[in-house]
């Protein structure tokens, strides 16, 4: 076992800054394969990114949220697919060190064990010799392409009889990945759907979603550590809004750079710059950039905050968070679809990144954790009193 040297947030983010050019780089090769070129792998190994959830004592850094979140900002800002498949990486190696301490030492035997996994509970799981056998499908694994370990949920029963929604980890060589990811966007996150036919899982391997749902970490070795003390959606959903706020900030970094070279057809502006439209439209861009870092920053702040002092949750902030990061996902959208506009009709080449952007926003909108509509109707209803309409808060 090791430990890791303390490293700044700041060394972190400008770490993430510095792979930008390499990861843009990648970005329609990715596209065009559907899954992340392995030299982006290896760059975010390198950096240290696949080791930001790790805890300590494996040589991870045990980052909080909201260092977790710009840095996945920075990375969005390189490749949005790259930035999207470092947060479910992230997620689901931070749910490893709220198991078992002997599961821990088994995934993290491996360095940089990378762990994939999809909370959507299609799969089933039945009670075998001392065991389980676990069966079903999944779509949209995420990561799946580069995981040495998957959790996937799955429904069980109890013993009286009754539903019980379950996490299975098994490795990911074990199950069938099929080569049906054909998207519009995040074409690069390869994340295909993935099968399990009678895989025997031992039953330390197996674990109750309602535990991790409540924030009831399993571990004793990571009793001290703040990350592990809060709940599963708010802290994986208040990541979420990394990848988005990034593809924002890529957005219009790029119409920038294009700038000074373009002109507005059939107009007498030579200079784009010049004209009222491009102040208003950048402007207003602008601003709803900083509106989405807002609501990504807030949420986890909050998460980070409640760690911290233990407190109880509310439903009101579980709720909030949810909102917090569909509302980064909205404001990043709308911001870059003026943006998209404003780019005129030389921007629908492929080498022009808005383009990709553009698909990229368009997808993350429409994650069921994230999607805007949804958690408007939920934070809603728990203002007004009302009792959630899903257990994922």
């Amino acid at each position: 076992m090791t430990t890791t040297d303390i490293i700044t947030r700041t060394e972190l983010v400008n770490r993430a800054k510095a792979l930008v050019p390499t990861l843009q780089e990648h970005a329609n090769w990715n596209e065009d394969h559907q899954r992340l070129h392995e030299e982006s792998i290896a760059a975010l190994k390198q950096a240290g990114f696949l080791r930001l959830r790790t805890p300590k004592r494996y040589g991870g850094y045990e980052v909080n949220t909201r260092t977790l979140v710009e840095v996945l900002a920075e990375i969005g800002q390189g490749d949005g697919s790259t930035a999207w498949v470092a947060w479910v990486l992230a997620g689901n190696t931070w749910l490893i060190g709220c198991l078992p301490d002997a599961v821990q030492d088994e995934v993290f035997a491996t360095p940089d064990a990378l762990v994939s996994g999809t909370l959507a509970p299609t799969g089933k799981l039945e009670s075998r010799n001392g065991g389980f056998v676990l069966n079903g499908g999944w779509h949209f694994h995420s990561g799946a392409l580069h995981s040495q370990w998957s959790m996937l949920a799955a429904m069980s029963i109890t013993p009286e009889g009754g539903p019980a929604p379950m996490v299975a980890l098994v490795p990911t060589a074990a199950l069938e990945n099929l080569d049906d990811w054909d998207t519009s966007g995040l074409k690069g996150t390869g994340s295909v759907s993935s099968l399990a036919h009678d895989i025997f899982v031992p039953a330390k391997h197996v674990f109750s979603v309602i535990s991790l749902l409540q924030g009831q970490s399993a571990s004793e070795l990571n009793a001290g550590a703040e990350i592990y003390r809060t709940p599963m959606i708010p802290t994986i959903g208040a990541a979420a809004s990394g990848t988005p706020l990034g593809l924002a900030k890529a957005a219009l970094a790029n119409f920038f750079q294009r700038l000074p070279e373009r002109g507005i057809a059939y107009t007498t502006y030579s200079r784009q710059a010049e004209a009222p439209i491009t102040h208003l439209q950048v402007a207003e861009a602008a601003m709803k950039i900083d509106e989405a870092e807002f609501h990504s920053y807030r949420a986890a702040d909050l998460v980070d905050a409640k760690a911290a002092s233990g407190e109880a949750w509310t439903l009101v902030e579980r709720t909030r968070v949810r909102m917090d990061t569909a509302m980064t996902a909205r404001l990043a959208k709308e911001a870059i679809d003026i943006l998209n506009t404003a780019s005129g009709g030389s921007s629908i080449y492929r080498k022009v990144p808005i383009q990709r952007i553009a698909r990229d926003i368009q997808a993350a909108n429409l994650q069921g954790m994230i999607q805007p509509t949804t958690n408007l109707e939920l934070y809603g209803r728990i203002l007004c009193g009302l009792e959630p309409n899903t257990v994922n808060i």
